[in-house]
């Protein structure tokens, strides 16, 4: 067992059913649950394990430049949430947990750069949704996590801040666009981060750093005072921690519709409505028809990820649910072939809105907002339409199905500072070879996660996604915890890097 950060903090046991003998975890090794626990039983104090996490964050950071911008206000926030734990009043149960918060989510008074010198002094008047209903509930923002320039790279690495690398292998990558996010939470600066993702942001960053990661259905989060958009609605906030519990707890806290999102009206009633059917069905071991997706017209997939995601298809064969193997019941021609306009047609809007951009933004975003601005407005309108068609097809196949799987990425991290890796499985591969698994579920809206499985031969996580039915994230996160316990069963209690 890791070492306590600071001497003399107070022995907090590893897990509410560990035995008498078991050693004293670390303070930044907690877990959301268990601190609200020993807030709760006055074990700890919010000040506590601000303290010992930001002790950790100053030996670590440095090397990882996971946070690139502090909140001056937390050691306030979390006196203040002490004095409500010991009146036994507290906001919420996550009230003094500490959480990070990715670049591209507007904090109230502190600069939101999206890893770009275009945004390097805004500096925010206002919280975006997710955060408001975060501080409400008395949570402790850390700071503010890096990306990539405008969040369209599955690494991270920006003008601003430089490169982000990956706590299991400092080398190597955490991926992106949240990379700096999953460093952070499985370097230990606190158990819980928000990200978006718009193409598999969340859940592959999170694959590489054995976290628990999650892409809500479109609108299950309501989103308003945001940076603009530039991914349609594809781009979601989402919550990631080292456990399934955590992950739901910090999902639960964030969810919910609002009059500001119209979206997340209609999210709430399929919300509602796949609720109602799973209340029709009921028994939470009732088998579940799994269809395991590995090949996606001939992508080259590791082989070390290939075996471990078979793993998991074992697991969840052993809790009783069906798993078989097969193809894509839809076709991803209109995905693939809309997914570089999509950013192209993004950053000619940011262009637009920014004139700046064309001298602050990198050189490479110009040729993007050029053949954006080329897209014209009838073939942009057929896209729309087709997006629409496309989320119908989805919703017809899983009249047979009720959860797709696939790996999470195709690659292991690669060299922290390469944009993606070239070659997998010794196959020549493009910009998007690491990716292919994500960016559809973006694109039909529904929800998916992150779930780590065994790691590589040297140590590497290796996760994989599980995508239900649109508006069926609660029964998505029952599913996730069967599996959690499982593989703890079997693989062992994980343990982070030191």
């Amino acid at each position: 067992m890791m070492e306590n950060v600071m001497a003399g903090e107070p022995d907090v046991k590893a897990d509410s059913h560990a035995g008498s003998d078991a050693a004293p975890q670390a303070l930044w090794s907690l877990s959301a649950a268990q601190l609200s626990a020993a807030y709760a039983g006055g074990a700890l104090t919010p000040v506590q394990v601000l303290a010992a996490i930001e002790q950790r964050i100053a030996a670590l950071n440095p090397q990882l430049n996971a946070i690139v911008t502090a909140n001056p206000a937390v050691a306030k926030a979390a006196q203040a949430s002490g004095e409500r734990w010991a009146a036994g009043a507290p906001l919420s149960a996550l009230d003094g947990v500490p959480v990070t918060v990715k670049d591209n989510i507007q904090v109230q008074d502190l600069v939101c750069s999206w890893g770009s010198k275009l945004f390097a002094d805004y500096v925010p008047n206002v919280d975006e949704l997710p955060v408001a209903r975060m501080r409400a509930a008395g949570m402790l923002i850390l700071g503010k996590t890096n990306v990539p320039e405008f969040t369209l790279e599955g690494y991270t690495d920006n003008p601003l801040f430089g490169v982000t690398r990956n706590p299991w292998n400092p080398d190597l990558t955490p991926g992106g666009s949240s990379g700096g996010a999953v460093a952070a939470v499985a370097a230990g600066f606190g158990p819980l981060a928000i990200g978006t993702d718009g193409g598999g942001s969340i859940r592959r960053p999170a694959s590489h750093t054995g976290l628990v990661g999650f892409k809500p259905s479109i609108g299950a989060v309501a989103r308003c005072n945001g940076l603009p958009p530039i991914l349609l609605d594809f781009e979601v906030i989402g919550p990631i921690a080292r456990t399934v519990a955590d992950t739901r707890l910090l999902f639960e806290l964030i969810a919910g519709p609002d009059d500001r999102d119209r979206k997340s009206l209609f999210a709430s009633g399929a919300a509602t409505a796949e609720s109602e059917r799973a209340a029709a069905e009921p028994g939470t071991q009732k088998p579940l028809r799994i269809l395991y997706v590995n090949d996606f017209g001939g992508n080259a997939l590791d082989p070390e990820i290939a075996a471990s995601v078979a793993g998991a298809c074992d697991r969840l064969r052993a809790l009783g649910h069906q798993v078989s193997e097969g193809p894509l019941p839809f076709s991803l021609d209109f995905v693939n072939a809309f997914w570089p306009v999509l950013g192209q047609v993004g950053v000619a809007s940011l262009f637009e809105r920014y004139p700046q951009a064309r001298e602050l933004a990198s050189e490479r975003f110009a040729g993007m907002a050029e053949a954006g601005a080329a897209v014209g407005a009838p073939a942009y309108l057929r896209a729309l339409e087709s997006i629409d068609a496309f989320r119908a097809q989805v919703t017809a196949a899983y009249g047979d199905i009720d959860i797709i799987m696939t790996p999470s990425a195709a690659a292991l991290p690669w060299p922290a500072a390469t944009p993606y890796p070239d070659h997998i499985d010794g196959r020549e591969v493009g910009p998007r070879g690491h990716a292919i698994y994500t960016g559809w579920v973006n694109a039909c809206g529904h929800p998916a996660i992150n779930l780590p499985s065994a790691p590589s031969r040297t140590g590497l996580p290796i996760g994989f996604q599980l995508v239900g039915r649109f508006g069926s994230d609660r029964s998505l996160f029952d599913l996730a915890e069967q599996y959690e316990a499982k593989a703890r069963a079997d693989l062992g209690e994980p343990h982070w890097p030191a």
